[in-house]
């Protein structure tokens, strides 16, 4: 092992990191006996003994063997370090420890370690990890900063954080100068944020020539990453062992989840040593297939031990520590861990003895042409089936399940993942850029420039929302919308409701569309009763309002998990909205917006809350063409539904549908819901979307309405209040109504 030749390292013997390598070198019986190894450089405290129990599986780590190299090229190279090697070696946990040994052998003289993830859960979890095997309490010496949650204090050297938050530090600390290593882990995912940084951690180099930057991908990325980085130094990981054998079972689409949960029974039937991690296409498949796994298990002979089943996905927050812990000793229980591309990478498995791969992934993909996502169910790529191939080598042999033919693997699967920056809205990222002073896209170096098309689009939906000036930069508007970690038209509705005195209720509904839906979907014993009580909580205005009305309610009973299960809402969302909502409160003191006092309930709030949603989502408004609920989009042809839970479909007595709303989401899926919706008043829309925009809009009789009514608008603009047009649309409107529904 390379842990042998440590003590060849190039010399520092004044730092730490070689007390550190010496330490590691003992053999066992001897670890703990010398004293000055006894106490960790970190805290100054002795080592526990779980300390030295956890040293001991670091060092059968496949990745520990690249250790001394690893260290060398650290120290000797003027810049960029590239980590290649397959999942499920240690590298996202060992790697960031040794930047952290190098910093400290430094004295942290250039600053802290950062380790940036593409997935939040991941950063969460590997932190817990780090600080156990580092022997260090979570949230001082090691911490985690993910949106919405920052467990990191000024005694914090390593920092696990999602690549968004890192980015987002960069508006403020453009050259990240409290750093001296960062670590950009499972670069072959392709996030946005990892990509565009990068392109700037290349441009900070240049600039901060002490920064040290380690790049750790898969082996399928290596060649792109090594020739993107000027061929910087290369540490190759092993991989785990034995490949697996390969088995490939041509199952029909549909039943794919059937299929791999009589997999996993099958295996565990014919007691075949090793735990099982399974591959599936979406969130909803892992929780069906969670379900029929522990119902069957109920059936099998208690002989063959116990079955536990972990699902692995964003939503299950820190039990996602379950897949780390160790069975008892001489446990016979086996363990099923239930994922999809989550458990692509960031997360080491050992004693994987079968990976079952359905070799497809549920995607949203973002199309700019018509400003909506799609729902795409999609074959995996060749790099991703070959990287859960992997999961399952070691010795002894593993054996890979691929839920589909040869044929498939050959002809359906492609090469490599897509890049996400060709798949997701980008308005958001050239708004942080343009706060980064780089005006011209073309500025920012990409592995794969995004589409002019997506940008173009995205430039257009900022200049709507009055973000730009006439030059291209970032108005005073757009200064204090990249201030908030929003979306931008949520970001500008919620500026416009310092306008509208309304800020109260805003940043509450900011709070709760910013958070996972608080919905939870009830047992069928349990739904009547359920949707009876939800009934309390719809507000007539629209889902907009009952957000805010489920938020208060929640507040008013004292965060009550109990209410929240007889309502089937989620009180982990309606407390994390809570935590958003402080956040966002927090930015307008510190940038001084007036936040006015509650009103809610009122017909003037009302009004208000209105003017300042469509302040900032004029461009996600749809109208009821035949009065029966087929929703046109103004910007595109495309027909879409109020979705089952919209309060507009659950009141009592039914009434009718709202003519026009405006919407926060739309997918293309195959209910075609619109989601979260609230009617609007076309007069409301006419008067504060902008001019250009309404011109703009493609030809239908929903734009000719608006043109007529815009019309109207410049008639009348010697009114003296703004107000009153307002006033007297809401009082006209049965009227208005009507009209529409007859059209």
């Amino acid at each position: 092992m390379a842990t042998g030749g440590a003590s060849s390292s190039p010399p520092r013997q004044n730092g730490t990191g070689l007390v550190l390598e010496d330490e590691e070198e003992d053999e066992d019986p001897a670890l703990g006996c010398d004293g000055d190894l006894e106490v960790n450089p970190y805290d100054g405290l002795p080592f526990s003994s779980r300390y030295y129990e956890l040293l001991r599986q670091r060092r059968e780590l496949p990745v520990w063997t690249t250790k001394y190299s690893f260290m060398e090229h650290l120290e000797s190279s003027s810049g960029i370090v590239l980590v290649s090697g397959p999942p499920g070696t240690g590298k996202s946990t060992q790697v960031p420890q040794w930047c952290a040994e190098y910093a400290l052998s430094l004295q942290f003289a250039h600053g802290l370690v950062a380790c940036t993830q593409p997935h939040s859960l991941a950063a969460l979890s590997l932190s817990l990890r780090v600080a156990d095997e580092m022997d260090l309490n979570l949230g001082h010496e090691v911490g985690y900063c993910v949106p919405h949650e920052d467990c990191c204090t000024t005694e914090t050297i390593l920092r696990y954080c999602s690549d968004e938050m890192l980015l987002r530090e960069m508006t403020s600390d453009p050259l990240l100068r409290q750093y001296g290593v960062v670590v950009l882990d499972e670069a072959q995912e392709r996030t946005v944020p990892t990509d565009v940084l990068l392109g700037l951690l290349k441009d900070v180099l240049h600039q901060r020539p002490e920064l040290k930057v380690v790049v750790v991908t898969s082996p399928a990325m290596e060649e792109r990453l090594r020739a993107f980085c000027g061929d910087p130094p290369v540490v190759r990981v092993p991989g785990p062992g034995l490949p697996p054998q390969l088995l490939y079972r041509d199952i029909p689409a549909h039943g794919r989840v059937t299929a791999a949960c009589q997999a996993v029974l099958d295996i565990h039937r014919r007691q075949e040593p090793g735990h099982v991690l399974l591959f599936l296409a979406s969130e909803q498949e892992i929780t069906e297939c969670c379900r029929a796994i522990q119902t069957e298990a109920l059936a099998l002979n208690p002989g063959l031990g116990p079955l536990l089943v972990l699902p692995l996905h964003p939503g299950v927050g820190r039990a996602a520590q379950k897949v780390y812990e160790a069975p008892e000793e001489g446990s016979r229980e086996r363990r099923v861990v239930v994922t999809h591309w989550l458990g692509d990478s960031s997360f080491s498995l050992g004693s994987v003895g079968f990976v079952i791969d359905t070799g497809l992934e549920l995607r949203s993909v973002y199309n700019p042409r018509i400003r909506a996502e799609s729902q795409v169910l999609r074959p995996i790529s060749r790099s991703q089936a070959e990287s859960r191939m992997q999961r399952a080598a070691g010795s002894p042999q593993g054996t890979c399940l691929r839920l589909y033919s040869e044929a498939f693997y050959e002809q359906r699967l492609p090469p490599s993942p897509a890049p996400h920056v060709s798949e997701t809205s980008l308005s958001r990222l050239v708004l942080l850029l343009k706060r980064l002073d780089i005006a011209d896209m073309g500025q920012c170096d990409f592995l794969d420039r995004p589409a002019p098309e997506s940008l173009m689009q995205a430039l257009e939906d900022l200049d709507y929302l009055a973000a730009l000036d006439d030059d291209g930069n970032l108005s005073e508007v757009g200064i204090i919308m990249s201030e908030f970690p929003l979306d931008p038209q949520l970001a500008k509705a919620l500026i416009a409701s310092c306008e509208f005195d309304c800020v109260e209720e805003m940043v509450s509904l900011a709070a709760m569309l910013t958070a996972p839906p608080c919905f939870v979907t009830p047992s069928t014993r349990l739904e009547e009763a359920v949707t009876a009580r939800r009934r309390a909580l719809l507000h007539p205005d629209g889902d907009h309002f009952t957000l805010i009305n489920i938020f208060s309610a929640f507040q008013q009973h004292n965060m009550d998990e109990s209410w929240c299960r007889k309502h089937a809402l989620s009180s982990e969302a309606l407390r994390l909205a809570g935590i958003v909502r402080a956040e966002l409160l927090e930015v307008m003191q510190r940038i001084e917006l007036p936040v006015s006092p509650p009103a809610f309930g009122t017909d003037t709030n009302v009004l208000n809350i209105q003017r300042a949603l469509i302040s900032g989502y004029f461009l996600k408004v749809a109208r009821d063409i035949d009065g029966s609920g087929n929703y046109v989009m103004l910007t595109h042809k495309h027909v879409a539904h109020l979705p089952s839970a919209c309060c507009y479909l659950l009141r009592q007595p039914p009434q009718r549908l709202p003519p026009w709303v405006l919407y926060h989401e739309f997918t293309i899926s195959q209910d075609n819901c619109l989601r979260v919706v609230s009617e609007i008043q076309p007069q409301m829309l006419v008067e504060l979307a902008p001019q250009y925009y309404l011109s703009n809009l493609p030809p239908s009789e929903s734009r000719d309405l608006l043109m007529e009514l815009r019309e109207k608008v410049v008639a009348a603009e010697d009114v003296p209040e703004v107000a009153e047009p307002l006033e007297e649309a809401a009082g006209g409107e049965d009227e208005n109504r009507d009209v529409c529904v007859l059209q």
